[in-house]
């Protein structure tokens, strides 16, 4: 539960790191910025993979699951379709104005996964958790009905994210040896994006690079983190995340607007409820 918890904290503290340095990159598309992500990640997980011991034999025994069941490969390619695309989201988002969109996603995430793990895991939800659910639910209604309803990033994100890890434990994907492999898969596209790039001739490709490897090191510890959590207690840790990427947006000069409070103090409120709900849980099992 600790190393847990430590992993998905600091996964969202490079998340955020991430996110405000590719909202400060010109000269360059988000696809090719997407693409080197890609294949940097790659090229950091495989050797892991390659030479450490018990990697390894992490890698063969996925691989022997796959083998001995094909059909495993179904939900392998949903989870890697669906990454990739968030991957790619979060290059996009901030290069092309919808940091605070991308943003309210993940404030919503949480409570998504909450919800996800109550009506597919059977996962019993606590009071607090309940009357954290209805207090973001009074935050999306105000967006939807008053504030021109939500931008498709917020949508992608936290309606995606969570059939993403639904998927990958429905198959029992929830190694970071199986995200390699979704990384593999991705590779082919990320080449092409990378080939076709219209980068400015000098521009310098080392905040890209940082991106790359950055990325690689946070997926490795959220992942890892989701394997070592519940769903519904992963969700309740990411709500650090959101808090840094929407001050990441403000940053970077996306505004916030008065009407906006109606939208964020509801789902904040509800954040800092599943907060101390967990905080009470936790010295409960102590």
């Amino acid at each position: 539960m600790n190393r847990g918890v430590l992993a998905s904290i600091v996964a969202s503290a490079l998340f955020a790191t991430i996110f405000i340095v590719s909202g400060t990159l010109s000269g360059i598309g988000p696809n090719e910025v997407y693409g080197w992500r890609i294949v940097l990640t790659l090229l950091i997980l495989a050797p892991v993979y390659a030479l450490v011991p018990g990697r390894r034999a992490e890698m063969v025994s996925l691989l022997g699951r796959i083998r001995a069941r094909p059909g495993l490969l179904f939900y392998g390619a949903i989870a890697s379709a669906l990454v990739g695309v968030q991957l790619w989201l979060f290059m996009y988002a901030p290069m092309n104005g919808f940091a605070l969109a991308t943003s309210l996603g993940y404030f919503l995430l949480p409570l998504v996964m909450v919800v996800v793990g109550r009506m597919f895991f059977a996962e019993r939800l606590s009071q607090g958790q309940k009357n954290a659910v209805a207090l973001a639910a009074a935050g999306v209604v105000h967006q939807l009905v008053f504030a021109g309803g939500m931008a498709w990033p917020t949508l992608l994100i936290c309606l995606g994210y969570p059939v993403y890890f639904a998927a990958r434990r429905r198959a029992r994907f929830e190694s970071n040896a199986a995200f390699t492999l979704e990384v593999l898969f991705l590779t082919p596209l990320a080449v092409y994006f990378i080939l076709t790039g219209v980068s400015e001739p000098g521009y310098s490709l080392i905040p890209v690079f940082a991106i790359g490897v950055l990325g690689a090191v946070a997926m490795f510890l959220y992942l890892g983190a989701a394997s070592l959590l519940s769903l519904s207690v992963f969700g309740l840790l990411s709500y650090v995340e959101p808090v840094l990427l929407l001050v990441a947006a403000v940053a970077m000069g996306e505004q916030l607007f008065f009407k906006d409070a109606f939208t964020y103090a509801p789902i904040v409120v509800a954040l800092v409820v599943l907060a101390v709900d967990g905080f009470r849980s936790s010295r409960t099992l102590r």
